[in-house]
């Protein structure tokens, strides 16, 4: 049997597939059948500090409302045993999850605001969490804030983050920076023991009948793959830190292609909505079968190998590629037509 252990976060995993944050890991059960069909670890679905914040302001209401009217008012305060915190319930899903698999559990983290990013980064890490993934899903939409300004809110939290938590730290990032090989050399500097190339940006659409703008998501298609093996070829060899590919994982070819670029694992999402939990299990078959043919002895032994510092033509990376890749459909629509 080829060794198809791979090592993240400072973790020995079993394979390179991990199942990245996803509502399918709410339920117990399936974080079991995650376990059994080859997942390798598991992120847990983000708590978001907004909507925490929001339920404690809605919490503050309804102990507060006619309290000051009459003293029979108190009769219609909520019964706090019943009130069951998101906060509380997240973490303790993460203890029941890691309790039943033997895999690590990791704990996914929006944040908005320093403090929020380390008060609840030290609790998830002591309910359990083998790591912590911080998820920094943000849009730039203040015109009077620069690009510089946003990235040291970035590595601001990153580092407090950090420095507050003992447990490695992930920091999955947006495709949009200007500079995403500087930005991951100073997350690296800031603490971060890994980056996850790239969060999913679900656009809103536009409902022309109502005027209404509308959440809309669509799951990932392997095209979705290309930058993301753009960005870890050209990271790999320049960071300490390791390298996640998430988004538009879906067969065994974009799993090899992720570690190829220079990943230490593939994460997995939308393949398991649309094939479910087993296609780990199919995926890992094919991933065996593929490299037995080709006579490796572990799947470490790819990794980096179509990396932009292990290619010995680097065009593809860079500028020149733009060109060459036109001016080749344009030949080939011109073959066509004749």
């Amino acid at each position: 049997m080829i060794d198809i252990s791979m090592q993240y976060l400072g973790m020995k995993l079993s394979s390179p597939i991990v199942v990245a944050s996803t509502p399918l890991s709410e339920s117990i059960d399936n974080v079991r059948r995650m376990e059994d069909a080859g997942a390798a670890a598991i992120v847990l679905t983000s708590l978001f500090e907004e909507q925490l914040e929001l339920e404690s302001r809605a919490l503050d209401d309804d102990l507060s409302r006619g309290t000051n009217s009459f003293a029979e008012s108190l009769d219609y305060l909520p019964d706090l045993d019943d009130y069951r915190m998101t906060h509380e319930v997240y973490l303790e899903h993460l203890r029941r999850a890691r309790e039943a698999v033997k895999i690590p559990i990791m704990a996914s983290l929006n944040g908005a605001t320093t403090g929020g990013w380390v008060r609840y980064a030290k609790d998830m890490e002591q309910a359990g969490a083998s790591a912590i993934e911080l998820n920094t899903y943000a849009l730039a939409t203040d015109a009077s804030q620069t690009s510089a300004e946003l990235e040291l809110q970035l590595l601001e939290l990153v580092s407090s983050v950090c420095a507050a938590v003992k447990v490695p730290v992930a920091v999955k990032l947006s495709q949009s920076f200007t500079s995403i090989p500087h930005l991951a050399a100073r997350l690296q500097d800031a603490g971060a023991g890994g980056v996850v190339l790239f969060n999913r940006f679900y656009q809103p659409d536009f409902d022309i009948e109502t005027l209404e703008v509308r959440p809309s998501l669509h799951f990932s298609t392997p095209s979705e793959l290309l930058p993301r093996l753009h960005w870890a070829a050209i990271l790999y060899g320049h960071l300490n830190a390791d390298i996640a590919i998430t988004g538009g994982v879906h067969s065994a070819e974009d799993v090899l292609k992720s570690i190829m670029a220079g990943a230490s694992v593939a994460m997995m999402v939308s393949a398991l909505h649309i094939h479910g939990i087993d296609h780990i299990r199919r995926v890992l078959a094919d991933l065996q079968y593929w490299l037995e043919k080709r006579e490796y002895t572990s799947l470490a032994e790819t990794r980096g190998c179509l990396s932009r510092r292990s290619v010995p033509d680097t065009s593809p990376f860079d500028r020149g590629n733009y060109i060459k890749t036109l001016s080749s459909y344009s030949l080939r629509q011109t073959v066509a037509a004749f």
